[in-house]
């Protein structure tokens, strides 16, 4: 982690020109999912510019990694924050744990599958490849249920491209500003990417997760924290992105800006965050409709029993007012 307080401090009185301000912020950290990259860059952006600052908060990331568990730190009550899923937060009410989202930075899962380029025109005729993908993946539940895959056509992926690029009959999980990238670099062609979202798996993801006590006995940083970090995904993906990514680079050694030019190119070109919903509703929307709808898709795919109260895993009251969306290019 980078100690930023002087830098928000400094940006903190650029706002308020008060010399006092910098030292009423409330200290609140956020913890990701994954190690920072430009997924994550609407926080990094609300932190570089001084945003989170503007209405009271000295926001720290906390990112995640491969043996970073920070959702449990944050049931913990060690952080305030967490970066999460549609669909965890459904099993967080299963199990009776306080966890509530309140915002979805992205409107479409950014998981994709790859196929050699050519191979399909459609999803559906992926039904006759080799399907490379991980052990236990709810959105392959859904696949199987919606589009007839079967378990014997699956193969376990084990974060190695080499089966796929030998077997131009296979199709293989991805990110879709990762895997898709690294093999166009390792092999100098560009696989077909095929994403789930696009073929209707509707959960959102990359969301704002925090605890009930925490909306219910601060409300304001809750609506601080998922304020500004709608007003920092516009910025990061319409405005001058480049402190934000300096914050990225620094938080996270093996990143590098062309894998984050790639990024932000893609989650633009597909509509990961600003899409569907957000265009009337702003960026970070959630709907009931659509909640109950992803809910009703995985008890049908056999991923959640009937009979979860799925209402109780997310909060509309930040969210929905089109904030910022002034600062979408017109």
């Amino acid at each position: 982690m980078i100690n930023r307080a002087l830098a928000l401090s400094a940006v903190a009185l650029s706002f308020t020109g008060q010399t006092s301000f910098a030292q009423d912020l409330t200290p609140v950290t956020f913890g990701t999912n994954w190690v920072a990259q430009a997924e994550h860059g609407g926080f990094y952006q609300s932190v570089a510019d001084g945003t989170y600052a503007a209405c009271g908060l000295d926001v720290s990331i906390l990112p995640g990694g491969p043996q970073v568990n920070n959702q449990a730190m944050m049931l913990a009550g060690r952080i305030d924050f967490y970066m999460g899923g549609h669909l965890d937060a459904y099993f967080a009410v299963q199990e009776g744990l306080p966890i509530v989202n309140v915002m979805a930075s992205f409107q479409k899962d950014p998981q994709v599958l790859m196929t050699h380029p050519g191979k399909v025109s459609s999803f559906d005729q992926m039904t006759d490849l080799t399907m490379i993908v991980q052990d236990a993946v709810a959105y392959y539940e859904w696949m199987k249920a919606a589009y007839g895959f079967n378990d014997a056509q699956r193969q376990p992926y084990t974060f190695n491209s080499a089966p796929f690029l030998v077997n131009k009959d296979s199709a293989q999980q991805g990110y879709l500003s990762s895997e898709p990238y690294a093999i166009e670099k390792e092999t100098g062609w560009a696989p077909d990417v095929w994403l789930i979202a696009d073929a209707g798996y509707s959960g959102y993801s990359t969301t704002i997760q925090t605890k009930l006590d925490v909306v219910e006995q601060q409300p304001e940083v809750v609506k601080c924290f998922v304020e500004g970090s709608i007003l920092g995904w516009y910025n990061y993906i319409y405005g001058d992105n480049s402190a934000a990514n300096d914050l990225i680079l620094a938080d996270n050694p093996d990143m590098t800006q062309d894998k984050i030019d790639f990024a932000i190119k893609a989650m633009l070109e597909h509509g990961i965050v600003d899409s569907g919903d957000t265009l009337e509703l702003g960026i970070g929307a959630m709907t009931e409709e659509r909640s109950k709808q992803f809910y009703d898709t995985m008890v049908e795919a056999g991923v959640l029993p009937e009979g979860v109260d799925y209402a109780k895993a997310y909060d509309l009251t930040f969210i929905n007012k089109g904030l910022g969306m002034d600062l979408r290019p017109e």
